[in-house]
């Protein structure tokens, strides 16, 4: 997809400060870490359109990004992160599945594994919960540059054996060399069409 413009719209904790629209809508899951961030500045050609850092937990809010004036990329907060105190970590809950299960423009939700660790129960309880509201979830492997290609190879058929998947279904990708990004565009114009 050719990225003509993308632009950061509005955060929100609560359905009030959403933004308000009819365009298809797209989120990005994962635990604290995991190469969110990354991904989605891959994603559009940007380097530091959506925020990254290397402190875990740092989105804590819902964010909204409008891309080519057609369809939104939202940024979820990452979950599993202890060192996020208590107090914000159960308001992340509440907030995040209110919006996954009432927000009429969301198409999909890619679900951003790392290819260096096993899926979590975490990781397990959201991607349960995702098809049981019949939400599509294709899966992002990220972080494939730190393996080797004997390494992403066995990792990949380890990760989907655990997800009841074929290796094929899932997405290699990395944000450094950009490994996986036309793969992962095509499965994201699927939800857009």
């Amino acid at each position: 997809m050719k990225i003509k413009s993308a632009s950061f719209i509005a955060t929100a904790v609560r359905p009030s400060q959403y933004p308000f629209h009819e365009l298809p809508e797209l989120a990005f899951a994962g635990r604290s870490n995991v190469g969110k961030s990354s991904l989605i500045n891959k994603l559009l050609n940007r380097k530091k359109l959506v925020k990254t850092s290397s402190t875990p937990g740092r989105t804590q809010c819902i964010n909204f990004f409008l891309v080519n004036d057609a369809f939104y990329f939202v940024d979820l907060p990452g979950y599993g992160y202890a060192k996020v105190p208590a107090s914000i970590q159960k308001k992340w809950g509440p907030m995040v599945e209110h919006y996954l299960k009432h927000r009429n423009p969301l198409r999909s939700v890619i679900l951003i594994l790392d290819i260096r660790r096993m899926p979590n129960k975490e990781d397990l309880q959201l991607l349960s919960w995702l098809h049981h509201y019949n939400i599509p979830t294709p899966i992002v492997l990220t972080k494939a540059d730190k393996l080797t290609k004997n390494k992403q190879y066995q990792q990949t058929k380890k990760i989907s054996s655990e997800l009841a998947l074929s290796p094929e279904e899932l997405v290699v990708f990395s944000s450094t060399s950009g490994q996986g990004k036309e793969m992962l565009w095509k499965k994201i114009e699927f939800f857009l069409q």
